[in-house]
């Protein structure tokens, strides 16, 4: 499959999983010594990652991994804003600076860990090329990810939006050009990759592709490329916790070397470790 790759403007826009919020199973007591750090993510790739640093890093560096895993975008920043855990690792910046304008919250970026690049795919097209004259096109429904998704297609030449578009305030009218007239469907973020069945292509967020099955090399035909994206997913603490040297100490094992090499090795760059930028 041919598969454009393309970079999304620095504008804000958001991604980021109804709580499972149940810890990982492979977490044990504490032992003599180690500090126990509560720590939210969506199962792919977050969970995956912390999992390998719980198993293969922690320990050394003296540190308990305490693991919860959601299934949504919102249950992770309200669990961590009420003290419930002491970091997330599952979304951006720009989606963490809504969430908090919009819940009066005071959560902070701590460290760019990966970019989960967004993604155009199709079951019936190996091409953008192909994608015929009404063409139905599923987009996230969330207006943060749907706008991330139109500027997506607008990179790719696909449509043009309307000049000075408004993140907070856009909508699907404000596409001033759609030369192939696609037919934009908007779908629940996480039902995306199940419309592939009923829709020409999809934008699917990350997280949902590969929790799908979809094939990075052999699915998407169009896919963010890391240089100047803003949307990196990053570990957030609150600000009353950002010095806690346990997140310091996490901070420090997800970007460590074998961190990197686990990326890179277990995702082929469908996953792409932030220290490549």
């Amino acid at each position: 499959m041919r598969r454009a790759v393309f970079a999304v403007p620095a504008a804000l826009a958001l991604l980021a999983v109804c709580a499972c919020g149940a810890p990982s199973e492979n977490n044990t007591e504490a032992a003599e010594g180690e500090e126990v750090l509560s720590v939210g993510a969506t199962a792919v790739p977050a969970g995956d990652i912390l999992r390998f640093v719980e198993s293969e890093l922690a320990a050394e560096a003296g540190l308990t991994l305490e693991i919860h895993e959601y299934s949504d975008y919102i249950a992770p920043n309200a669990a961590l804003a009420e003290g419930q855990l002491d970091v997330n690792l599952y979304q951006h910046e720009p989606f963490l600076l809504e969430y908090n304008e919009g819940n009066d919250t005071d959560l902070v970026a701590v460290e760019q860990i990966y970019l989960p690049p967004l993604g155009l795919y199709s079951k019936s097209v190996d091409d953008i090329a192909d994608l015929a004259e009404g063409s139905q096109v599923a987009l996230p429904n969330d207006p943060t990810n749907e706008f991330r998704a139109l500027l997506l297609l607008e990179q790719s030449g696909l449509i043009t939006l309307a000049e000075g578009i408004d993140e907070a305030t856009f909508s699907l009218s404000d596409i001033e050009e759609n030369p192939r007239d696609l037919d934009f469907r908007e779908v629940e973020a996480a039902q995306l990759p199940r419309s592939l069945d009923d829709v020409d292509a999809a934008i699917v967020n990350n997280n949902y592709a590969q929790e799908a099955g979809l094939d990075f090399e052999n699915d998407s035909i169009l896919l963010e490329e890391f240089e100047g994206n803003p949307y990196v997913n990053i570990l957030a603490s609150r600000a009353d916790n950002t010095d806690d040297p346990r997140i310091e100490a996490l901070v420090d094992l997800l970007t460590s070397p074998e961190t990197v090499r686990f990326i890179e090795e277990t995702y082929e760059g469908s996953v792409i470790p932030a220290t490549a930028g």
